[in-house]
């Protein structure tokens, strides 16, 4: 009995250590982390976007357009959970209820690599036939609603001081 919970004791340790310690993060360290962690998806899904508009408008069959959409939403899904573990590998905020607003950004990110290989999987079991793009259309608009639920505003989560760290933080300009 106290072998397992000296076992205990010390996998928790090391799961706090291995979330920046007992008192986390510093609030800037910790927003400059997301905030880099951040930057380049949105730049991605911003440009992943373009290139579907480019491509359904080239496209010259439903088949092509079948293959350039589940690519496209492919790397939508892969670049979110970049985001993802670039956020939960920034630890926790040493801020009032740190590991909830931690879990809210990796949660949120999570919800938009889910919305992204649901749309890709749905895009993915559509026949080539003339159902194709009204198909396409319904998963997108399901596509928007659940990455509509998934969106965080770092400017309006956590506490004071956390927020005037990603106002601080140029990464997070």
């Amino acid at each position: 009995m106290r072998a397992a919970r000296f076992l205990a004791a010390t996998v928790l340790a090391f799961g706090v250590a291995a979330c920046g310690g007992p008192d986390g993060v510093e609030p800037k360290q910790w927003a400059k982390q997301v905030c880099t962690a951040l930057t380049p998806w949105r730049a991605e899904i911003s440009d992943l976007t373009s290139k579907a508009q480019q491509q359904l408008g080239a496209a010259t069959t439903p088949a092509q357009s079948k293959t350039n959409i589940v690519d496209l939403l492919a790397g939508a899904e892969a670049s979110s959970e970049r985001a993802r573990a670039g956020v939960s590998g920034a630890g926790v905020p040493a801020v009032e209820d740190g590991p909830k607003v931690a879990e809210q950004f990796a949660a949120s990110l999570t919800k938009a690599r889910d919305a992204y290989g649901n749309a890709k999987r749905t895009v993915s079991g559509l026949p080539t036939d003339k159902s194709f793009y009204p198909e396409v259309k319904k998963a997108f608009t399901t596509l928007n609603d659940e990455y509509g639920r998934s969106a965080i505003d770092p400017a309006h989560v956590g506490p004071e001081d956390l927020q005037k760290a990603f106002d601080e933080v140029p990464e997070c300009r």
